[in-house]
């Protein structure tokens, strides 16, 4: 299953769970919190960027892993590659030295020794001047304290603009809790644009959901310093969210499966799926609805603008939010209901899965409730329909259609379609694609490679994941 559809499950769209990040060199992101991630194909969340890295060199053959970023003006620096040297110090002990070398700022280098051998200038001098341009490092250590918990620190662009990272990971019966400090906090909003927050803390509190039933999440965050956008962009708007001050934050949901159909025989005899999770043909339907509330200290409980009071006043929304000073508390509720198609067993080496998933996510349910308030006042009073509440009513729809090439190779679209009733001649409109080709790793059961592509954002990566639909 996709990334979105992932990440709606584990928290219905409220929480910032990691996002690849190509721009630097972690490789993860955070959503600015109340905002949707951007399309993109989740890692998985302990699975740190150096251990994917030791593992494709170990097991893939592949000594050198590539990304690309495109955009300058939202910190692109091209095609990138990377190489990580993991040593284990102890049983329960290892460190990473991780490798960055930018191609674009490579080749340049080349042409300049050319140049500067027909002049006789000596290479060292020149090599000196590029080192620190061409290649990047960063450091790493983790400890596993017991045999549920650990601790890692992470240093990247070491001597340049050195980024930290300190994460202790404890778990509970039941539950998961989680312990993270970053300086600068690497953010990520809907659009794709990158903000850092001087110093970002957050102690996350989380039940450990299974495929179905009640779960629930607690996150208490603080902010401190003046966010900057990643790029350089000093005219982007900044997220109310990122600013200084504190925000708890709390949701609790309920999500149930449902099969219609799912056919279990059929399967070759003695043939290992390429992926045991994607070897059994359904159609599927699964439901998630919850409520989430949160109440911020500081400057970050600025959450609406006076326009966009104004606009929640003129709606006559449902929503429960209250502001005042530095104080400022919000509840609200979601819902998401998503289905799955599968055909094929995912065994033969042509054509033997065809994936279709599809997600509406309703992000806000006070704003639906307003709209279809609005709509009902307008048809009683046989009045014509208000295209903004129409637009309220309207879910956020993303499509994910994955087909197998050959063997362990599937190739695999995600898109996000928003409905524009308020436009002339434009009911509903792609807002991104995301194309990506998966390589199953069927020695390990259920794990893959996947290397995706965002033509919105310019980015692109490879990366490694495990025991994900």
């Amino acid at each position: 299953m996709m990334r979105r559809m992932r990440w709606a499950e584990d928290g219905g769209g409220t929480w910032e769970l990691d996002m690849e990040a190509p721009v630097t060199m972690e490789g993860a992101a955070r959503a600015v919190p109340g905002d949707p991630l951007p399309l993109g194909l989740s890692r998985g969340r302990r699975i740190t960027r150096p251990k994917q890295l030791d593992f494709m060199h170990r097991f893939m053959s592949s000594p050198l892993v590539p990304s690309f970023s495109g955009y300058p003006t939202n910190g692109g620096q091209g095609l990138l590659f990377y190489h990580a040297y993991t040593s284990h110090l102890a049983e329960n002990w290892c460190a990473t030295i991780l490798q960055q070398i930018n191609v674009q700022k490579f080749l340049p280098f080349i042409k300049e020794i050319s140049a500067n051998h027909l002049k006789e200038i000596p290479w060292p001098k020149t090599i000196c001047k590029h080192f620190a341009q061409i290649f990047s490092w960063g450091l790493g250590t983790e400890f596993l304290l017991t045999q549920d918990s650990s601790f890692l620190v992470e240093f990247y662009n070491v001597q340049k603009n050195t980024r930290g990272k300190a994460v202790f990971n404890q778990k509970l019966r039941g539950h998961n809790l989680t312990l993270e400090t970053a300086w600068p906090g690497l953010f990520v909003d809907r659009s794709g644009t990158y903000w850092d927050v001087p110093l970002s803390m957050a102690i996350d509190f989380a039940s450990v959901s299974s495929d179905s039933g009640l779960s629930y999440h607690f996150c208490l965050q603080h902010n401190s310093g003046k966010p900057k956008h990643f790029g350089g962009n000093e005219t982007t708007r900044i997220p109310s969210s990122l600013l200084p001050g504190l925000c708890a934050r709390a949701a609790l949901s309920f999500k149930n499966n449902f099969f219609f159909w799912k056919k279990k025989d059929g399967k070759l005899k003695m043939v290992q799926p390429y992926d045991l999770l994607l070897s059994d043909p359904h159609i599927s339907a699964s439901g998630v609805i919850g409520t989430v509330a949160s109440v911020s200290l500081g400057d970050c409980s600025a959450r609406f603008s006076d326009e966009e009071r104004l606009h929640l006043q003129a709606s006559n929304a449902f929503r429960i939010c209250a502001q005042r000073n530095n104080l400022a508390a919000f509840v609200d509720f979601f819902a998401s209901l998503s289905t799955s198609a599968q055909y094929g067993n995912f065994q033969r080496p042509f054509l033997d899965l065809t994936r279709l998933n599809a997600q509406m996510h309703f992000p806000s349910g006070s704003s639906f409730l307003s709209g279809v308030a609005g709509l009902a006042q307008n048809l009683y009073n046989s009045q014509e329909l208000n295209l903004e509440q129409l637009g309220a009513v309207c879910p956020e729809l993303t499509l994910s259609l994955q087909q197998q090439i050959i063997g362990p190779f599937s190739f695999r679209v995600d898109s996000r379609i928003l409905f524009t009733p308020s436009e002339r001649n434009k009911v509903a409109q792609v807002e991104e694609s995301v194309f990506a080709i998966d390589w199953a790793l069927k020695v390990l059961g259920s794990a893959k490679a996947t290397a995706w592509y965002s033509p919105r954002r310019q980015e692109a990566m490879v990366e490694l994941r495990f025991f994900e639909r």
